[in-house]
């Protein structure tokens, strides 16, 4: 069963999702949250699966409950997927720094939501497909001197080629053809790289690839 947190300061907001979240056999909210201080408490109490966050909130705003639930070492297991009005949301690209998992728009269909719970329990990073890109462009745009990642030197040449294809947006379908391998391949190179870099996930990776230089503002692919 994957346990939820739901934290957002609207009452509606949390109880469509909790309606929608519960009626799925896989799926139960073991929380609920109305602004970042009580989601940091709560998460820390009932330390679920993944928590689905709203970025603006009073007391507390979202990116910065994030941070700490992201950089405690006791909550490393948990995800949290941001969750914005606006696909591109001036915090959303500080927020997969901070250590979110992916972002969500509120208006989302239901059935994109339960594939992001699903999605992010199993390590995926979840980045609207329509706005990846995009989110791409922006880190490497803002990305300062490539910082020093001793893990880079534990990486094979093939998994540094299948880091650098994260980076740049691919999926591990696309990686695999781009690769000539096939999709099971292209996932357990993905999934050997991000343990030998200690990255929670998908996401922290194309932040790892941009910031260690590996990937350079403006490739694309």
């Amino acid at each position: 069963m994957i346990r939820v947190l739901l934290a957002d300061d609207q009452m509606l907001v949390r109880a469509g999702f909790t309606a929608l979240l519960n009626a799925q056999h896989d799926i139960e909210v073991a929380g609920e949250a109305s602004d970042g201080e009580e989601a940091v408490r709560v998460v820390g109490e009932v330390r679920p699966d993944v928590v689905l966050m709203d970025i603006r909130m009073p007391v507390l705003d979202g990116l910065t409950a994030t941070r700490r639930i992201c950089e405690d070492e006791r909550l490393h297991d948990v995800k949290v997927v941001m969750l914005t009005t606006f696909e591109l949301d001036e915090y959303v690209f500080e927020a997969i720094r901070s250590g979110a998992s992916g972002f969500l728009v509120k208006d989302t269909e239901p059935e994109e939501l339960l594939r992001a719970v699903r999605a992010v329990v199993e390590g995926d990073a979840l980045l609207s497909p329509g706005v990846t890109r995009r989110l791409i462009a922006e880190f490497a745009a803002r990305s300062k001197v490539p910082a020093h990642f001793e893990g880079l030197g534990q990486l094979t040449e093939r998994e540094r080629e299948v880091m650098a294809l994260v980076g740049i947006g691919l999926s591990n379908e696309e990686i695999a053809r781009r690769l000539v391998v096939s999709p099971l391949t292209a996932k357990t190179h993905v999934s050997r790289t991000m343990v030998k870099l200690g990255a929670r996930d998908r996401a922290q990776l194309v932040v790892m690839a941009y910031e260690s230089g590996l990937v350079r503002p403006g490739w694309l692919g």
